[in-house]
């Protein structure tokens, strides 16, 4: 999961209720796009290369996962959302929304629908004026000369004015939790929502570090005889991990969140191991979990097996392409057993078989206003 791009975008409305439609472009693009993370002045600047109504013009700068082509195709659908109409005129002309990506990190980027940064930027007082409210000191990464510089150097000659009319700053506030855990079956993306917590929200990841299990591997190919020697060297490296881990944080003031809890070490011992196996590894989970912190939320992501076996896929790690779906489904119905019989943790389960909150910023806010709720 990348760290999120912060990107600018101006914004500009001629008709209608224009501080309205500034607005709701701006509560969508929190939507759809990303975390709006300043907001600038609203100028007002007469037409540029047309005759039409006054303009009102605005800056924002966002975080986003998107790439730019990706942030420019959620833009034209923010557009075409709040009713702009396009002609094939070719020339300027007045219009209820027009959201225009001017920088993309450092990205310098070209191709037929989109320039990165916008060419004109620097010809234009109705971008650089709202941009130098949020941007000052960025650095053109093609001039070389920051936004404050092109603001002063710019030979546009035309008037244009600060209002008084302020746009408000959609933002997402999550529960002050100090340990959040994600939990859920193989393949149904616990990894993903937690790295995206903890990068939104500044918090202390904890992620499960399984990957170079020697046994797993072997495991996939023969469940029988390696379970119970996997099981234990899951366990052991958990605990490990975790006391390791939560002790370099203050419980109190520290936000963390893990993609995992220990006590999946029993829910996954009980679907592969032999009774007396499972017996005897239950007595050790006992010893070694009453010394660990436990979660203030404990989050289930519910994914369907048919869901979950096209994640697999799509991440490609080779030792877990031939999982079988009856495993799986044992695991989703272990983790389920596990939750209805707990009344030390505070549990929550989210279903999220038809939600992708990888791809799309909606769902990923429905999750995260679940966690809250």
């Amino acid at each position: 999961m990348k760290n999120p791009t912060t990107a600018y975008l101006a914004l500009g409305s001629n008709q209608g209720d224009k501080l309205q439609f500034l607005q709701k472009a701006v509560h969508a693009i929190f939507k759809r796009i990303g975390e709006v993370s300043a907001v600038s002045a609203i100028y007002e600047t007469p037409a540029f290369g047309f005759e039409g109504n006054d303009f009102h013009n605005a800056c924002i700068q966002i975080k986003t996962r998107f790439s730019a082509e990706e942030t420019l195709d959620k833009l034209l659908q923010i557009e075409d959302l709040l009713g702009r109409q396009r002609t094939k005129s070719g020339v300027y002309e007045n219009r209820v929304i027009d959201l225009d990506l001017i920088f993309f990190g450092n990205e310098i980027f070209s191709s037929e629908k989109l320039s990165i940064p916008h060419p004109r930027l620097q010809d234009r007082k109705f971008v650089l004026f709202p941009l130098k409210d949020v941007a000052e000191d960025y650095l053109h990464p093609v001039l070389k000369k920051t936004v404050k510089q092109l603001t002063e150097e710019t030979k546009d000659t035309s008037v244009i004015k600060k209002t008084s009319k302020k746009l408000e700053k959609p933002k997402f506030k999550l529960h002050p939790f100090n340990y959040l855990a994600i939990e859920g079956n193989i393949g149904a993306g616990k990894t993903s929502l937690a790295t995206m917590i903890s990068q939104d929200f500044k918090a202390k990841i904890i992620t499960e570090r399984f990957k170079d299990n020697p046994f797993l591997p072997k495991f996939y190919k023969d469940q029988a005889r390696y379970a119970f020697p996997l099981e234990m060297s899951f366990l052991a490296d958990r605990y490990q991990q975790l006391l390791d881990d939560i002790s370099q944080y203050d419980l109190f003031s520290d936000f963390m969140v893990a993609d995992y809890d220990v006590y999946k070490s029993l829910i996954f011992a009980k679907v592969t191991l032999q009774e007396e196996e499972y017996s005897l590894y239950k007595k050790l989970f006992n010893i070694m979990y009453k010394d660990l912190a436990k979660p203030d939320l404990y989050v289930y992501l519910y994914q369907n097996t048919d869901r979950l076996l096209q994640n697999i896929k799509k991440r490609g790690r080779n030792y877990e392409q031939d999982i079988p779906a009856d495993y799986l489904e044992n695991i989703n119905k272990g983790y389920l057993d596990f939750i209805k019989n707990q009344h030390h943790l505070n549990v929550k389960i989210i279903d999220i078989s038809e939600l992708d909150f990888v791809n799309f910023r909606e769902d990923y806010l429905k999750v995260l206003e679940e966690i809250n709720r």
